[in-house]
């Protein structure tokens, strides 16, 4: 079992960055694959970027390629992503989630999610 702790959500402005972090407690972290994926009202919940266990190789959706970064500190069993030059359709509800499985750019092989973290970006 493995618990995840999202936080650094927020109200920004279009243009701003914000830092997610996703702290893992239970299993051992550093064998996942990490994952962070967003919905917004009325939306399904879609890939944002992923992250291989042993951090050697990143995945993003195009939406964001440029402009966000995952990365991972095994040794505080932590998750980040670097938001910047946010855009009003970045606005939803951000979860950090954990597999063993690939592939890891989809939602269907994550078991271990976050509760979310909320992002807003005003126009």
């Amino acid at each position: 079992q493995v618990q995840l702790v999202e936080s650094g959500g927020g109200l920004v402005q279009a243009g701003g960055s914000l830092r997610l972090s996703c702290v893992a407690s239970g299993r051992t972290f550093s064998v996942y694959a990490m994952g962070w994926f967003r919905q917004a009202p009325g939306k399904e919940r879609e890939f944002v970027a992923a992250i291989r266990w042993s951090g050697d190789a990143s995945y993003y959706a195009d939406s964001v390629k440029g402009r966000f970064t995952i990365s991972r500190d095994d040794a505080k069993n932590t998750v980040y992503l670097q938001m910047n030059s946010l855009k009003p359709e970045d606005t939803a509800v951000y979860y950090c989630a954990a597999t063993l499985e690939p592939p890891i750019t989809t939602r269907y092989s994550y078991h271990y999610w976050g509760q979310g973290t909320q992002v807003t970006v005003s126009s």
